[in-house]
């Protein structure tokens, strides 16, 4: 089953205001990468941009980043199912340490870099 990670990424002076989270999804020997600006919760929509991949090892890394690019902390981590995936939509359902539901990332544009996250989270069982 893939896995999935939201790193805290503090980068002092970029734009993304020093802070942005990595949502990360494990596909094969790479991550599929998208920069949060907020920190992800329920019934937000956050803005995003869609970064390149990056290499796996981000799913049990912590610490400094290589070239200046800033320190980042794991903030969330688990797996995840594929519900739909086209080139300007993905919906996953996660089943993390802090978020379990449905995360929807949309394209504002076809072919934009310019995302949009959502999260739903998961009803709580009966009993």
């Amino acid at each position: 089953m893939p896995r999935f990670v939201i790193l805290r990424h503090e980068l002092p002076g970029s734009q993304r205001g020093g802070v942005h989270w990595d949502f990360m999804l494990e596909q094969g020997e790479m991550l599929r990468t998208w920069a949060l600006h907020e920190e992800p919760g329920a019934g937000a929509e956050i803005r995003a941009e869609v970064l390149a991949d990056h290499r796996a090892l981000y799913l049990d890394y912590e610490g400094p980043i290589s070239g200046d690019w800033g320190t980042v902390f794991r903030w969330d981590k688990g797996q995840y199912d594929v519900l739909r995936s086209t080139p300007e939509s993905v919906v996953v359902e996660l089943r993390g340490d802090r978020l379990t539901g449905t995360a929807a990332l949309r394209a504002e544009t076809v072919g934009s870099h310019r995302w949009i996250f959502e999260f739903s989270k998961c009803a709580a069982a009966d009993g």
